[in-house]
């Protein structure tokens, strides 16, 4: 009887594993942000779950405002994590700290006054193929300001779900 209850565990055990190992690979990773660029909504050393399938196989499109996760162009073994600004044909213009998107003001809301900067960027008409991000701390953000839009295939998730801190356990938003 104690063989079949240690047979019947190390079953149920295997299949939990598998299953971690399924939705870690090709569903959801866990994510640590570094840095500061992201605060106030994201801060450093906080954990986040990302969706690694949402965009895949053309089941969703990287949107306005997703947080996502993508391969740092200068360094293709860095992962950094900023938030969509402008899409494919968008044009992308900064005049001290505001963010204008195809001529008109965007309004964030994420973006505290005290997180701007007084930056200006000349109007950037963003290539098919690439998106625009930038970081919610706008003054200490290194983004798309600085080295350009980022390729599609760069982006491999996005931000979903914080889970440590616990105080900062939610929806990414």
């Amino acid at each position: 009887m104690k063989w079949k209850q240690a047979g019947l565990w190390l079953r149920d055990l295997t299949l939990s594993m598998l299953i971690a190992l399924v939705v870690i690979l090709f569903l959801y990773q866990p994510v640590k942000v570094e840095g500061t660029s992201m605060m106030p909504g994201l801060t450093n050393d906080e954990r986040v779950f990302i969706n690694k399938f949402v965009y895949k196989l053309g089941l969703g499109e990287v949107e306005r405002g997703d947080t996502v996760v993508f391969w740092y162009p200068g360094d293709p073994t860095k992962s950094y994590i900023k938030r969509v600004i402008g899409r494919p044909g968008d044009v992308v213009e900064v005049r001290l700290g505001v963010v204008y998107l195809n001529g008109t003001a965007l309004e964030e809301p994420y973006v505290p006054e005290e997180f701007r900067d007084r930056s200006s960027m000349a109007p950037l008409l963003v290539p098919d193929g690439y998106y625009f991000v930038l970081g919610d701390h706008r003054s200490s953000s290194n983004d798309s300001r600085n080295w350009g839009p980022v390729p599609r295939g760069a982006i491999y998730g996005k931000a979903v779900f914080a889970y440590w801190p616990p105080e900062k356990v939610g929806v990414v938003r």
